[in-house]
Order: structure tokens, then C-alpha cells, then sequence
């Protein structure tokens, strides 16, 4: 990690996008860095669209919501549609395998993932989409030592269900491991984005 990354998190209500934003701020806590995170939804409790910022630093942070972020994750059309458009050239976009990439969005390192689909299929529960994309997170951005992070998820599960959170932190790491071992097909640059 350099010594900022602000990092936005983007999808429904119910996908528990807030809590991997609180995830990765325990977890740069544990690591030693600073951390501010904060977040933003509709009315709804599920189904409406839900945005939840982290911001971790080396130094102090002297505001708490970034203009742009350097790492987007999308979930869910709607969220890409509105969120990718505040991208940059550097910025990176983690996103469900499902989703399209507007040809507005500036960002020129796009992981496309099957976040929903292992957590449906392979965990066999939807409601850890969530800490599959943790891990991915975590695993592409080389944020925290794995200890640490796996030390922030379980701070923050229900008692219970810990070995089913471990299993989804450990395909969301293949995941993310997959990608970069192929980097050349997750990896669309400005001038493909338009045909894609």
C-alpha cells in the first residue's frame, strides 16, 4: 500500500458492502495504519443502493469522504453506472463478473470478478458475498498481511459461523490470486472499454 488508498464500496442494501468497509478499517487499526470510514444508503433496507467509504493512511486523514476514490468495488449495475463515472485513470475497479463497464468510467485496471456467483454456488450462501469480496480486496491491493485481515474478519462475524466466513475469505483470495496470475484477461484498457 502506498501511503493513502481511499477505498469505495458499492452495491445494494443487503450485500453487506458496510460492513467490509468496516472490515478493512479494523483491519488497517490492527496493522497500524489510521482509518476513517463512513458510509451512505437509501431508505430501504434492503435492495436500495448503499455506498460505504474507507480511507487508510500512514498519516492523518482530514476528511473522511473521497472525491475520487483510488479503488472502486461494485456489486451491482446500479452502483457502477453512478460510482464509475468518479474514477481516474488510475484508479481501480474491483467488480462482480456480471456487471458491464460504462463508457464513461475513466478507471484503466478493471478486475472482473464472480463474487456473488461463488458466494451463491460455492459457499453455498449468498449473504457471504460480502467477505468474499474482502478478501479479494485485500489479496489484489497487498494491503494487510493475511493474519491480520482474517483477525479483522472474525472480530466482526456472528460467533458461529466462523469456519463459513474462512472458507468464503479463502475463495475470494483465489480469486483475486487467479486474476493476477491471468492479469492479461481482467485487465481492460481505456481504448477497450468501448467495445466491451
Amino acid at each position: 500500500m502506498n501511503n493513502r488508498c481511499a477505498i469505495r464500496l458499492t452495491g445494494s442494501g443487503g450485500q453487506g458492502v458496510i460492513l467490509i468497509s468496516v472490515i478493512l478499517a479494523e483491519a488497517a487499526v490492527l496493522n497500524g495504519d489510521k482509518a476513517v470510514q463512513s458510509q451512505a444508503y437509501g431508505p430501504e433496507a434492503r435492495g436500495g443502493m448503499c455506498q460505504a467509504d474507507t480511507i487508510i493512511s500512514k498519516e492523518d486523514i482530514w476528511f473522511s469522504k473521497p472525491e475520487k476514490p483510488d479503488v472502486l468495488l461494485t456489486l451491482t449495475q446500479g452502483s457502477m453506472n453512478k460510482f464509475s463515472k468518479d474514477t481516474t485513470p488510475t484508479s481501480i475497479i474491483i467488480a462482480d463478473s456480471g456487471l458491464s463497464i460504462p463508457g464513461n468510467c475513466a478507471a484503466s485496471r478493471i478486475f472482473r470478478l464472480p463474487i456473488l456467483e461463488t458466494a451463491a454456488k460455492v459457499i453455498g450462501r449468498p449473504m457471504t458475498a460480502n467477505i468474499v469480496a474482502a478478501a479479494a480486496i485485500n489479496t489484489l491491493l497487498n494491503l494487510f498481511p493475511e493474519e491480520i485481515m482474517k483477525e479483522a474478519v472474525t472480530m466482526h462475524i456472528p460467533a458461529g459461523t466462523e469456519e463459513l466466513n474462512m472458507k468464503a475469505y479463502r475463495e475470494g483470495k483465489r480469486l483475486a490470486e487467479q486474476a493476477k496470475m491471468v492479469f492479461t484477461a481482467n485487465y481492460i484498457t481505456p481504448e477497450q472499454m468501448q467495445a466491451y
